[in-house]
């Protein structure tokens, strides 16, 4: 029997690289996933997430192959030294713009956009640059003398680390916006808060604090025995947002329904085309804000449009004949209160009123709330709490 060497393994499976080959695989099937959802639907978000998916497996994957040993042979040393994997200055605007087509139905990438992309179009040059210099023209290492792989540079890092810093402040400020917009539009604006995205941002803080951790604890970010656990974590989280963001954007077609018609209410903009109002532009005056006021409070309360759970500044606008912006306004400076809690309030009133007089017994307590207005069981806690300091169950119980 003739002995035969064995043929060496091609990716060296053990438990670190094991576990990031995982999340690898993970991410690469949610990519696909992600722009078949993106493509066949024209939804933007899953282009976006899917973007955010593939440059997250791209950012893993020297370490897992690292962990794999292909580092240590070539000729694939060699060929992995000249590959960008790591492109941290396009990450996190990608990030950004992730954010505000989620948030923002009406949102465009437009030729200005393009400037986010320029420090990380820039470092691609770069890499193509030292690839034919080190390879094409003089065919020996120049740029790689030092036999360090450019993508692990302290400073490339920092710059990356920054930049991810910046993005997450910027989404963070359009994810407060859009809160501001629906709360002041909307009567269910808890359900189109969108929770996703802020567990999507939530996610992004805790990375932001492991690499600041990392960079403090171990600088030297090519060491790949003392950076598997921030990897693992990356994996981690990558494996969440891909699997989370791909079933949000699933619920995103039509949760955000309402939101195509959203302007921003603090400038001059036309009303639905389906409302037909006098053109009339002009913010609200001292001389005529009780006018508005009583009319809004006449309307929600004898006519009980509080009852209707998706009641949104744009239904009183066109009963009234204005503009959302009169409405939102006159409830802002009359009310001191956004249109979300204003309502909320007359909700729990009718609440409090159904039980203490003992109307629709023939109903739990979630059903009184759903008939006065309430769309879910935590939204009418959040509002009773928030308008009588007490959970419903406190409350009552008091009164008994």
């Amino acid at each position: 029997m003739v002995n035969q060497e064995p043929i060496p393994m091609f990716f060296s499976f053990n438990d670190k690289s094991s576990l990031l080959f995982l999340f690898f695989v993970h991410g690469l099937i949610f990519f696909v996933l992600l722009l078949i959802k993106g493509l066949r639907d024209d939804h933007k978000p899953s282009l976006w997430l899917g973007m955010f998916t593939i440059l997250s497996v791209l950012y893993i994957m020297p370490f897992m192959l690292g962990y794999a040993n292909w580092y240590s042979r070539n000729p694939y040393r060699d060929i992995l030294f000249y590959v960008p994997f790591q492109q941290l200055l396009i990450l996190p605007p990608v990030i950004y713009f992730y954010l505000n087509s989620l948030l923002d139905r009406d949102f465009r990438f437009i030729k200005i956009h393009y400037l986010h992309f320029l420090p990380g179009l820039v470092y691609l040059i770069y890499s193509l640059v030292v690839f034919l210099v080190d390879q094409v023209i003089l065919q020996e290492y120049f740029f790689y003398e030092d036999g360090r792989d450019k993508d692990f540079l302290f400073e490339y890092q920092a710059a990356g680390f920054f930049s991810l810093l910046i993005y997450l402040v910027l989404s963070l400020r359009i994810y407060k916006k859009y809160q501001a917009v629906t709360f002041n539009s909307f009567s269910h604006a808890d359900s189109l808060s969108f929770r996703w995205a802020k567990h999507f941002l939530i996610a992004l803080l805790v990375l932001v604090i492991l690499r600041g951790l990392f960079f403090i604890l171990n600088p030297e970010w090519d060491a790949f025995g003392r950076k598997f656990w921030y990897y693992f974590l990356f994996g981690a989280v990558l494996y969440y947002v891909s699997m989370a963001g791909y079933m949000s954007s699933i619920r995103s077609l039509t949760a955000l329904g309402g939101l195509d018609r959203l302007r921003d209410i603090g400038q001059d903009s036309e009303l639905p085309a389906s409302v037909e109002v006098p053109i009339e532009t002009e913010v609200p005056l001292p001389d005529d804000l009780e006018f508005w006021k009583e009319k809004i409070e006449k309307l929600i309360v004898e006519e009980r449009y509080f009852e209707n759970p998706e009641l949104s500044v744009f239904d009183l606008a066109q009963k009234l004949e204005t503009y959302p912006k009169k409405i939102s306004q006159t409830i802002n400076l009359a009310f001191e209160m956004n249109f979300n809690d204003y309502i909320n309030q007359f909700r729990v009133k009718a609440v409090i009123d159904k039980i203490e007089h003992k109307k629709d017994l023939n109903l739990t307590l979630l059903g009184i709330a759903l008939e006065c207005g309430f769309n879910s069981k935590s939204t009418f806690n959040r509002a009773f709490k928030r308008y009588t300091g007490a959970n419903p169950k406190e409350y009552f119980g008091k009164k008994e």
